[in-house]
């Protein structure tokens, strides 16, 4: 008997998703098993020897394999169920997202399963291999930031992907976003339009985040402005960030004339404290948000800021999945729905 040393050295290949995943049957070819030993290894692991046990582990290691846990039921194999990842439930700016993904879904007769991420990588990774094994029809993940191995997993898994609220020409299938560099560009090119020349940033450290801080300073950079103050906060950020973010500016950084934050709850954190101290919004420092929540309109002065298109992101990746599993043309597998400045009173 072979020792796990002597599996083939070559992957099987993962097919592309949506295609048919690595089956219980692959493993059991690699390991030059039986499918009916890999059951085994997988549910009763006791009853295998010790040899079998790692030639078959390291297989399943070697193709992606996640164990299909609903195995054996609709004859259709479709689960009318969709998965969805965000990085948080507590922040608003992907409450919109999920309604329509949730509406999309129950018109054809589908579920969805909402998962909590978080901002780092790891949650991510243990989400999909508990997602992955029950086999929904399809996964909706925010962003494109995943670990090798998460995307790896993926792929081997053949459910349908859809990568949201962020952009590249190389997704894990299929995608519908905008780019966050480029809201940096196009917030910098308004501001410096409106006359200010002196920008601080109070911004969340997430990746997405980091991206809009990128373009925005590179665009002002550019355009002539030297070295902007940043105040990073954490994620998910609060109302409180935004305060404490606008102290420090202005204890360190006095000059500034506009604050572009990186979310509309920080842009109300900043604008509270502003007239908390006698600073007046915009006569004395202007503000921006992004993501034009429902209460960025209300608050005072109404607050500009970036329009996301959230209802059309939801719907889309809704599309994509459920075109997908009937086996229709899902058409271009990237979808760039843009965004849109808002300008209001705090600028």
């Amino acid at each position: 008997m072979k020792a796990p040393a002597d599996l083939p050295s070559k992957p099987i290949r993962a097919p592309r998703p949506g295609t048919g995943g690595v089956t219980l049957s692959n493993v059991a070819r690699l390991a030059g098993v039986s499918a009916i030993t890999v059951s085994r290894v997988l549910n009763t692991p006791a009853l295998v020897s010790p040899d079998t046990l790692a030639r078959v582990r390291s297989a399943i290691t070697q193709s992606a394999y996640v164990p299909n846990l609903p195995a054996g039921g609709l004859a259709s194999n479709r689960s009318r169920l969709v998965a969805a990842l965000v990085p948080t439930i507590a922040g608003p700016v992907f409450l919109e997202t999920i309604q329509a993904l949730t509406d999309a879904l129950a018109e054809a007769g589908c579920k969805l399963m909402l998962g909590q991420s978080g901002y780092g990588g790891a949650r991510e990774d243990a989400l999909l291999n508990a997602i992955i094994g029950r086999r929904p029809d399809g996964i909706v993940l925010t962003g494109i930031m995943h670990s090798a191995e998460g995307r790896r997993r993926l792929l081997a898994s053949g459910i349908p992907v859809v990568e949201t609220w962020d952009i590249t020409e190389t997704p894990t299938d299929m995608l519908v976003g905008f780019s966050h560099e480029a809201v940096g560009v196009a917030v910098a090119d308004y501001l410096h339009g409106r006359g200010f020349r002196s920008p601080g940033i109070v911004i969340a450290s997430d990746e997405r985040a980091s991206l809009r801080r990128r373009g925005f300073e590179k665009r002002f950079a550019q355009l002539g402005a030297r070295r902007i103050p940043v105040c990073t906060v954490p994620s998910p950020s609060a109302l409180g960030n935004g305060r404490a973010g606008f102290v420090e500016l202005q204890a360190w950084h006095p000059g500034i004339d506009v604050v572009f934050c990186g979310s509309d709850v920080i842009a109300h954190g900043v604008i509270t404290e502003a007239q908390a101290t006698g600073v007046s919004v915009p006569g004395d420092i202007a503000v921006m948000g992004f993501g034009d929540l429902p209460f960025a309109a209300f608050t005072h002065p109404p607050l500009s800021t970036v329009r996301i298109d959230g209802d059309a992101i939801g719907r889309q990746a809704a599309r994509f999945i459920l075109n997908r599993v009937d086996g229709h043309d899902v058409g271009k597998l990237v979808r760039d729905i843009g965004f849109s400045i808002i300008q209001r009173a705090s600028t």
